[in-house]
């Protein structure tokens, strides 16, 4: 059995790097965070300083944490994986990052021996904590057989969608359409309580017919009930669509939605919700409206 390494240990690597240790494997892990580790490590996993001992102590290394830059720390940063990783090993980035950035990393991590694929999650931490994400998986297809056992202790739907940088340009998809669906359903449902009938029944109605969506199920509830704690915050929403936004004007692709729901973002960032959950994007809708969903 390989040897494991988890780097990011937060609402969602916590739960999925405490997958592979249940599931019996040998996993050191590391975050900046000292606490998940401490907590990993009562669980069986090894605890580790640095990302660099992490690299050192395993074949297979998971990173999930934020943004670009937190990969870029992680990979050539002082001690980081470049420092401690050995040939021959597997670097699978989770994280939701840059395409442009990710076929970069994998091109400087070749050239030291080192396979990489990108593998960014949808699910949120519910599908973290059920081991029940969506995986989308871009790399070599050898590479991918090899690490797929892994994945199916995470997740469920596990896609394995190209070359490197494509898992991410799928992710930015799926932010994409999860970020309209938002809006949809917060519409729906802000139109249906100003209109005077009970947003709670209209939303039991149409999870019957075809515009049934697990954004309905899971955000509509959260918009009726209020309860915005965050599965997954708004900033980090809105990171992905300033990576869909940016690929886009590279393009000469225009994505006016996507821009709207940018806006829908940035006005409840702006108003102090950042950290909320991105189901809050329906207190923007209220705003303009001067209505609350009365669920």
């Amino acid at each position: 059995m390989a040897k494991l390494g988890f780097i990011g240990l937060g609402i969602m690597g916590k739960p999925m790097s405490a997958h592979l240790v249940k599931a019996g494997n040998e996993v050191s892990v590391y975050d900046l965070n000292p606490a998940p580790v401490q907590e990993l490590a009562s669980k069986g996993a090894s605890a580790c300083k640095s990302s660099k001992e992490v690299a050192q102590k395993s074949e297979i290394i998971f990173i999930m944490v934020q943004d670009t830059p937190d990969v870029e720390a992680v990979l050539f940063g002082k001690e980081g994986l470049a420092e401690g990783v050995k040939p021959g090993s597997i670097v699978v980035d989770m994280s939701s990052i840059s395409p442009i950035a990710t076929k970069e990393f994998a091109k400087k991590l070749a050239g030291m021996k080192v396979k990489m694929l990108d593998a960014p999650v949808s699910g949120g931490q519910v599908g973290a904590e059920n081991a029940t994400l969506s995986i989308m998986v871009g790399g070599d297809a050898e590479v991918f057989e090899k690490i797929k056992p892994y994945f199916q202790l995470m997740g469920k739907n596990i896609v394995h969608v190209g070359g490197n940088g494509d898992g991410q340009t799928c992710k930015v998809a799926n932010q994409i359409v999860v970020a309209l669906n938002i809006e949809a359903v917060a519409e729906a449902l802000l139109f249906a309580s100003k209109a005077g009938a009970d947003p709670v029944k209209v939303r039991a109605a149409l999870m019957g017919g075809f515009a049934q969506s697990r954004i309905l199920e899971l955000h509509g509830e959260r918009m009726l009930k209020r309860t915005f704690n965050p599965g997954f915050r708004i900033r980090l929403h809105q990171k992905d669509l300033n990576l869909a936004l940016q690929s886009a004007r590279s393009m000469g692709l225009s994505l006016p939605n996507t821009a709207t729901a940018q806006e829908l973002f940035n006005a409840v960032s702006a108003q102090g919700g950042i950290d909320l959950d991105h189901s809050a994007m329906v207190l923007a809708l209220e705003k303009l409206a001067s209505h609350e969903i009365k669920g």
